[in-house]
């Protein structure tokens, strides 16, 4: 007992080496890769560390069977090299009965793992994407749904939208009976677009069977109203 006791304890110092070292690596290349997704968002390094805190443990579940797998090479690397591996079978110990340690706590972490640690990695990946949404959006909320509809707000340097749809799909990725009312830096309304639908793709809405009024003081905006059977516009929301 007291030997299997010496193997699991040596198991779970090497788990738990390992994860630190590996965390470490990933937060300083996750910090990297954040600063320069949101170069162009002027956020502290503060902030910038936080969000790589919480995008981090997604990572650390994804690699954790390669921790449990290094954890064993570094345990009986090391009793190998001291010989202790030798003594417990000089002393009438098997092979099989060194692994039984190790075997549980490996059981015990993947139970752990999936108990604890799914839902954290959940809740943390989840404020990720709120923190980064809001971010983009210029830290407001984006989205609204009332009983008049589906509402959403992007901005950036040439304006704020407001954006609101009667219905969209399962995912919103797709709007339907949608206006876009723009409005300028300055402030006012700049344009209003009504579209049959509007797709969110990557960084642009694409509008199809839409009409554009122009909103400009002194500007008739019937008479100046276009329609397009597709449009696209810049977009700054992600799904």
């Amino acid at each position: 007992m007291i030997l299997h006791l010496y193997f699991a304890r040596r198991f779970i110092m090497g788990f738990i080496l390992i994860s630190a070292v590996l965390f470490s690596l990933l937060v300083l290349v996750d910090m990297v890769d954040q600063a320069r997704r949101f170069s162009s968002y002027d956020i502290g390094w503060l902030r910038l560390f936080g969000m790589t805190l919480l995008k981090t443990p997604e990572t650390m579940n994804l690699i954790l069977p390669l921790i449990m797998i290094l954890a064993t090479v570094v345990l009986f690397l090391s009793l190998a090299r001291s010989s202790e591996l030798v003594v417990t079978r000089a002393a009438g110990r098997s092979a099989l009965s060194a692994l039984q340690a190790p075997i549980w706590v490996a059981f015990i972490i993947g139970v752990m793992a999936v108990g604890m640690l799914n839902p954290i990695v959940a809740a943390t990946a989840k404020r990720y994407i709120q923190l980064s949404d809001s971010i983009r959006a210029g830290g407001t909320s984006v989205l609204s749904v009332s009983d008049e509809g589906l509402w959403l707000r992007q901005g950036s340097d040439e304006g704020q939208t407001v954006i609101r749809a009667w219905r969209s799909n399962k995912d919103a990725s797709v709007l339907y009976d949608v206006t876009f009312l723009s409005y300028a830096p300055e402030g006012g309304p700049a344009r209003r677009i009504e579209a049959d639908s509007a797709a969110l793709e990557d960084g642009i809405w694409t509008l199809t069977d839409a009409k554009s009024w122009p909103l400009e003081v002194g500007v008739n905006a019937e008479g100046a109203a276009e329609t397009f059977d597709t449009l696209t516009l810049p977009s700054t929301l992600t799904l």
